[in-house]
């Protein structure tokens, strides 16, 4: 376990890539290659439905330096610099989309032993504020994230949320949507030889008085493969299965069914990464 509380990213994430991350109902192929010179090349096609989209990337790393440019099939070109630990704890990332004008953005991180705080302006004549901020250490740990229009004068984003972890779990609450939605999330490790784990969100909206349950969990059949499954409170069941055949590759075949429509077909979706 690292130490301090983290950005405020972190708080629920062990929940939420449990519930979500590797679950898909697209068909997604990744390639990465490495050139003599140790630039990373990755490219990446998904087809979702009939449409086809496609990216390719360049990631340059030159000491503490890293430099990533993208192109997508819509000619939009990102391009992102992140100077890793200019000082002790401290991160800074640039970041530019061509051809929008207003995408410039400058973010600093910095990651003590009881704080994370991350900040960022956008490079325009009214840009939007960001900042997040955490105080506590690496059991319990408060933090808020904010988005501050200067152009309307307005906050567009107040966010709050609250972490605790033990040895084996991990309990988070959140106030989003500027006190609109209440999120609780609950993570918890049964057993690390096995890789499983359960996990449950818990969503409720103030202004529509509706609630979401998801719960789920996860087990390594062996050392190369883990099976997920998850369900929610309107009938929605999701499973995959994804075995790293070599080392950095995986392949992961997800599926979705509505229990309350049985008679509609299952959503499958299909993701091979490939690198060498």
């Amino acid at each position: 376990m690292g130490k301090g509380p983290g950005l405020y990213t972190d708080v629920g994430k062990k929940a939420r890539d449990l519930l979500y991350k590797d679950y898909q109902t697209d068909h997604k192929f990744t390639v990465t290659t490495y050139t003599s010179n140790g630039v990373a090349i990755t490219s990446t096609g998904t087809k979702k439905g009939e449409l086809l989209l496609a990216d390719i990337s360049t990631e340059l790393k030159n000491k503490n330096i890293t430099t990533n440019v993208k192109i997508d099939t819509k000619s939009n070109l990102f391009t992102t610099i992140t100077v890793d630990e200019p000082a002790p704890g401290l991160k800074t990332i640039f970041s530019f989309i061509v051809p929008d004008q207003r995408s410039g953005k400058v973010e600093l991180q910095y990651q003590h032993e009881y704080a994370g705080i991350s900040t960022s302006i956008g490079l325009t004549a009214n840009p939007l504020v960001n900042f997040s901020g955490v105080v506590g250490n690496n059991c319990v740990s408060v933090g808020t994230d904010l988005s501050f229009d200067t152009a309307s004068g307005n906050f567009i984003k107040l966010n709050a949320g609250l972490n605790f972890t033990h040895s084996d779990l991990i309990a988070s609450l959140t106030l989003n949507d500027k006190g609109d939605t209440l999120n609780a999330s609950y993570y918890h490790i049964v057993s690390l030889l096995s890789n499983t784990a359960v996990g449950a969100e818990l969503t409720h909206s103030f202004s529509s008085k509706e609630n979401t349950l998801t719960i789920g969990t996860q087990h390594a059949l062996d050392p190369l493969t883990t099976v997920k499954a998850r369900v929610n409170n309107y009938g929605k069941a999701s499973a995959l299965i994804q075995h790293e055949w070599r080392p950095k590759s995986l392949f992961t075949i997800s599926g979705e069914v509505d229990t309350r429509a049985i008679e509609k077909s299952a959503k499958v979706g299909l993701a091979l990464a490939l690198k060498p």
